[in-house]
């Protein structure tokens, strides 16, 4: 027999919002990342500028391990 248990929602755990500096304006902006992938490299713009950010990040165990932000070249 399995104990009633309460569903856990996972959606929950997979995804974090990031703080960082925007290479181009300078201004403080976040992200949300999806930390259901272990490692990303893509391109959004900066919801201040408009300009292309290439991100790049490593998850861990769900914590956030590394993170850049760089001027699209």
């Amino acid at each position: 027999m399995v104990a009633n248990r309460p569903e856990v929602d996972r959606s929950l755990h997979l995804a974090l919002e990031h703080f960082f500096t925007c290479p181009y304006c300078w201004q403080t902006i976040s992200m949300v990342l999806d930390v259901s992938v272990p490692n990303q490299t893509y391109v959004e713009d900066c919801e201040v500028c408009c300009q292309p950010i290439e991100i790049s990040y490593a998850i861990e165990d769900s914590i956030l391990t590394e993170f850049d932000a760089h001027v699209l070249e």
